[in-house]
């Protein structure tokens, strides 16, 4: 895919890694929609990269009028980065009891079906765009996580949320291929996003040390390189690409 006045939308776009992959875009030349609950963030992002801005929830069926308007402002849709997410820790047996089911359906619903729900909207409306020399009418990245390979004590439902989305990448990427869209995922390991940067200094040095190489926390532009990448390469298909540093999390 040319990136250069490529429409391309962005989940979780007004923030952490999503904000890195929208101002990363925009720098290529694309035409990006920043997607985003938070209204406020959204539309800071958008206006900066003289972008269009859509506040909506990834889970609602709402999100294909969305889409469209979109469409309608900044052409046909050739690309989408899922980095819409939400984290939290509860265990499976605390003090309190059993982890509410509310929580674990409420990480369930926003991760999983949220990138779902934005995968196949996106790809429906794909499939209709006039194909390129080889074929190709869009690209697909999801973001997972290592907690998808390793999750640690308390990231049950984290982790079983982003499991889902590692699982889903080959048989989406499969299904799709006749459409000529590609999908690929991108599992970040621990990266330096607005939450962890509120923690103190010695804390993130605490966190850093656990990665082999580079013996720091991933920079968000890092992650944008390879989501552009994914974005790109027209050979690259049905990967999931773990972003790390070769860190392998404990079990806490």
């Amino acid at each position: 895919m040319d990136l250069d006045a490529a429409h391309v939308a962005v989940t979780g776009g007004g923030s952490g890694l999503g904000e890195a992959v929208a101002r990363a875009l925009a720098a290529k030349g694309a035409k990006v929609t920043v997607i985003d609950r938070n209204a406020e963030t959204a539309a800071r992002v958008a206006d900066d990269l003289g972008g269009h801005v859509l506040t909506l929830d990834v889970t609602d069926d709402s999100a294909a009028a969305a889409l469209d308007a979109a469409i309608a402002v900044q052409g046909p849709l050739r690309g989408l980065v899922n980095c819409a997410g939400i984290g939290g820790a509860s265990r499976i047996l605390g003090r309190d009891g059993p982890m509410e089911l509310a929580a674990f359906d409420r990480t369930i619903r926003v991760n999983l079906i949220g990138t779902f729900n934005m995968l196949r909207l996106a790809a429906a409306r794909m499939q209709m765009n006039t194909p390129d020399a080889d074929g190709a009418r869009g690209a697909i990245v999801n973001t997972a996580s290592v907690a998808a390979f390793d999750g640690q004590i308390g990231q049950a439902a984290y982790a079983a949320s982003k499991g889902g989305i590692v699982a889903m990448a080959l048989p989406a990427a499969r299904e799709l291929a006749r459409f000529g869209i590609r999908v690929n995922t991108v599992a970040p390991g621990i990266f330096l996003t607005p939450l962890l940067s509120e923690l103190p200094d010695a804390v993130q040095q605490g966190i850093a040390a656990s990665i082999p190489f580079p013996n720091r926390l991933g920079k968000p532009s890092e992650f944008a390189d390879v989501v552009l990448m994914c974005l790109t390469n027209p050979y690259l298909n049905a990967e999931v690409i773990r972003l790390d540093g070769g860190v392998r999390l404990p079990p806490k």
